[in-house]
């Protein structure tokens, strides 16, 4: 059974930076019985809260990424062809998915990116959250031991390979939307993931990588933009570049070809905007490269006329 005790949320903050609100609805959805389902932009924690609360209650937790290959086989259990020849449709040669090995134990189910899967299966998860079961030929029904939650995470429908999801799925569980954390946050997340190459980078770098990074998101000519695992490779990468160069990570000569390979291929642009991704990134770069200039130039002028 999964422990809620009050001071979870507490320990769960030291683990997911600025999302307080959403831990809380999360953990309180989850107690109440309910299943949920987290929707929001690649990179923004969906995954990082589910395996926090696991972690933090004790509880199971069976990932399951979501794809057209997903079948109701791989997801629920097969039997072995090559034991049933021998012995039969027996309970002994029937292998659990991870379906079923979260409901036999009551852990928590997690299904990235649900509105990938082809419609078979998501009817499977829509019987199970509705009967807290489910029925498998010539091994019969298995019940959703105590504790038993299903999380289903899904990207904005416009991404790529995505499909509606069927009213079905909204009306069986709770529902959560959720977007990019603050620039504030999103640095925190960089120092956190790569604590030497931030500090090599320095706080004005970082700030430059960040703010980079979030301008991709509200390009015209880009349908997605950049998560923050993008600030987090670009920083590295500059880590790495430098020294290479004989120059410092924050110099212009590294954090073009930096954010270039980071961000390329995490942008998606528009159909018909002409435009290839690196051509986007590059002007971005150039944009926060000025701005970055035109700040350092005001700030000079400033001390100047206080001297």
């Amino acid at each position: 059974m999964v422990n809620f005790g009050s001071d979870l949320i507490d320990r769960l903050r030291h683990r997911v930076v600025g999302r307080d609100a959403a831990l809380e609805v999360v953990v309180a959805a989850l107690a109440a019985g309910r299943h949920l389902l987290v929707e929001g932009p690649p990179g923004t924690g969906k995954s990082t809260i589910l395996r926090a609360i696991a972690e933090e209650t004790g509880t199971g937790f069976e990932f399951v990424e979501g794809n057209a290959e997903l079948t109701p086989a791989r997801l629920v259990g097969n039997f072995d062809p090559a034991a049933v020849l021998n012995d039969g449709y027996v309970p002994e040669v029937f292998t659990d998915g991870p379906l079923l090995r979260a409901l036999r134990s009551g852990s928590l189910l997690y299904i990235e990116e649900i509105n990938r899967i082809p419609e078979e299966t998501l009817n499977v998860l829509i019987t199970v959250m509705s009967e807290g079961e489910v029925h498998v030929p010539r091994l019969g029904s298995v019940q959703a031991a105590p504790g038993f939650r299903l999380v289903a995470a899904m990207n904005p429908f416009d991404a790529v390979g995505t499909a509606r999801i069927a009213g079905a799925v909204y009306d069986r569980c709770c529902r959560l939307a959720v977007d990019y954390q603050g620039a504030e946050d999103e640095a925190t997340i960089v120092a956190a993931a790569a604590p030497e190459a931030t500090e090599r980078l320095g706080e004005d770098g970082l700030r430059r990588v960040v703010a980079l990074v979030r301008s991709t998101r509200n390009h015209p000519d880009v349908r997605t933009g950049s998560s923050v695992r993008g600030a987090v490779d670009m920083t590295l990468v500059a880590q790495e570049l430098a020294p290479l160069r004989g120059c410092d990570p924050a110099d212009d000569r590294v954090t073009l070809d930096a954010a270039l390979v980071a961000l390329s291929g995490r942008i998606r642009v528009r159909e018909g905007s002409g435009r290839r991704p690196e051509d986007v990134v590059a002007e971005l770069w150039e944009l926060q490269r000025r701005n970055a200039d035109s700040s350092g130039s005001d700030a000079a002028a400033d001390r100047q006329g206080k001297g």
